[in-house]
């Protein structure tokens, strides 16, 4: 009668093997952990010790984290209070990490579940019994170490013989009875890359070949299909694989390398050639486009959804600043946008005085103030599309600013007369100039710059290139339209626009060589306003 009156008391069995050695057989190491666990159970029936249906079992799992599947499942059963009691063999199938102990001892104790070890009696409800706990944990977390520093030790040795200890096969070689031997087929492949790389000198353009002639990385048969290879080569992985002294007879043990057992690929003096080019390359240049503090970082995409990079290049001691398409920085040049480069100042500009027109009764103290809710600003050859992150206190609707823009871009040359005039073409540059002088002068009227300093700061250019450049915003009306027009005469060109321009709109007419338009005076609001 007494026995019917006790409350059940649900027990869950926890398994666990760290190796997959013997999984196969008919009665594994799980249902031997099992059977000890069920049969201490059993001893414990008049208690109201009763097994759970549901089986805990990790096969292959570690027992140095908790990233494991049934332990897992386990925890979320203890959460939902189906579990009263947990039962394993030994204390170190359940973890061999202290510090992962007091994680699960924490959680047992907010839900009052004890545990136990059927072949190590104690009592966790007890300070005795918790020291008992750590000390065997101690023990187990030190064999653990231990083993960890014993195949570290073996794996240097092994090195440092020029053993293969196993990973990714390279491209050029097979796994033959765990050791390296030479794939014919693919070595003359690697050779083809190191000899093209050695005659064209770039990246880019050893991308670009490759991918002409079909070359992709290494094939291999995994179980994760992202592993498989076959693919193209990018940068990345292009450098890794010119850099790899595998391909010279040595194997390595983290900086250091050692003559490997298996045969070389490529030749000494060629692999020599290789890293003196390498070397030679700019280096740091992520980091230094990382540190530029492009306002766009991140946010910039062409139209294809290839995220623009800042870049820059130098001359003439002036930094001039691009946002280049990853596409482009990849070597994948077919799968860059319609605009694949563009110039950071020209781009940076339109988009902040974009945000000024249809944001007007918003002020910003910086440039970053202005574009911090910008979530994305899409580029195509006609326009801008910028994506507004939707506010917290709204409706969660995305707001999107459509701004036309304009860039300078490869086209077929013009015809030209026999005065050396282009016929009926636009000067792209010289629009393009106008234009951002244009933007620079609305930012600077608007407060988003106090200063030429500062916004030339900002567009990394030099004061005096930038003020030279604001002299365009303050052409006249009828100049202005003969730039955009590219009306006979083909209007001025960059060449022709003087470095000091002279107040009177009459004498850009007559310095320029453009015919007087009233109308286009009269249509004129004023020097601020967009061409």
């Amino acid at each position: 009668m007494a026995a019917s009156m006790t409350k059940p008391v649900r027990c869950a069995i926890y398994t666990r093997k760290s190796t997959e050695h013997g999984l196969e057989l008919e009665f594994n190491s799980l249902d031997a952990q099992r059977d000890a666990c069920e049969a201490y159970i059993k001893s414990q029936a008049s208690q109201g010790w009763r097994a759970l249906p549901q089986h805990y079992d990790d096969p292959a799992y570690s027992g140095g984290n908790l990233d494991r599947p049934a332990l897992q499942l386990l925890l979320k059963d203890i959460d939902a209070g189906r579990v009263d009691v947990i039962v394993v063999y030994k204390i170190d199938r359940l973890t061999r990490s202290l510090a992962d102990f007091a994680k699960l001892v924490e959680a047992f104790d907010a839900k009052s579940i004890s545990f136990v070890a059927v072949t190590q009696q104690f009592n966790t409800t007890t300070s005795m019994g918790r020291l008992t706990l750590n000390v065997l944990l101690s023990f187990a977390q030190f064999e653990r170490e231990l083993s960890s520093e014993r195949v570290r030790d073996k794996v240097a040795a092994s090195r440092r013989k020029g053993k293969w200890m196993g990973g990714t096969v390279p491209l050029g070689y097979d796994a033959m009875d765990k050791k390296l031997v030479i794939n014919k087929i693919e070595a003359e492949t690697v050779r083809y890359i190191f000899k093209r790389y050695l005659k064209l000198q770039s990246f880019g353009k050893l991308v670009e070949d490759l991918d002409k002639m079909g070359v992709v990385t290494k094939r291999r048969d995994t179980k994760v299909k992202k592993f498989n290879g076959g693919i193209p080569f990018t940068y990345g992985p292009l450098a890794h694989f010119l850099k790899n002294r595998v391909y010279v007879g040595e194997t390595g043990h983290k900086d250091k390398w050692f003559p490997g057992e298996h045969a070389a690929i490529i030749e000494r003096e060629t692999f020599d050639q290789v890293q003196k080019l390498l070397a030679s390359k700019p280096a740091g240049r992520k980091a230094r486009r990382t540190a530029s503090e492009a306002l766009l970082m991140g946010k910039l995409y062409d139209d294809r959804g290839n995220r623009m990079s800042p870049s820059f290049s130098s001359k003439n001691g002036v930094r001039y600043r691009f946002y280049v398409s990853s596409a482009l920085l990849r070597g994948r040049k077919t799968e860059a946008g319609s605009v694949a480069r563009v110039s950071a100042a020209e781009i940076e500009s339109a988009v902040l005085a974009g945000l000024r027109t249809h944001q007007k009764q918003e002020q910003f103290d910086s440039a970053l103030g202005a574009i911090g809710d910008v979530e994305r600003v899409l580029i195509a050859p006609s326009h801008l599309l910028i994506t507004m992150a939707a506010k917290a206190d709204g409706d969660g609707v995305k707001q999107e600013i459509r701004i036309a823009w304009s860039m300078k871009g490869k086209v077929a040359a013009p015809e030209v007369d026999r005065n050396g005039e282009s016929e009926g073409a636009h000067n792209e540059g010289l629009i393009l100039s106008v234009i951002r002088a244009h933007s620079w002068m609305r930012c600077l009227h608007d407060g988003v710059y106090e200063s030429v300093e500062l916004l030339a700061e900002a567009s990394r250019l030099h004061p005096k290139v930038v003020r030279q450049a604001l002299r365009l915003a303050f052409l006249s009306p009828e100049v202005t339209s003969a730039i955009l027009e590219g009306k006979r005469p083909a209007g001025p060109t960059l060449a022709r626009v003087p470095k000091l321009l002279p107040l009177s709109w009459m004498e850009h007419r007559r310095l320029l060589g453009c015919p007087l338009n009233t109308d286009a005076i009269k249509r004129a609001k004023s020097p601020l306003a967009a061409p």
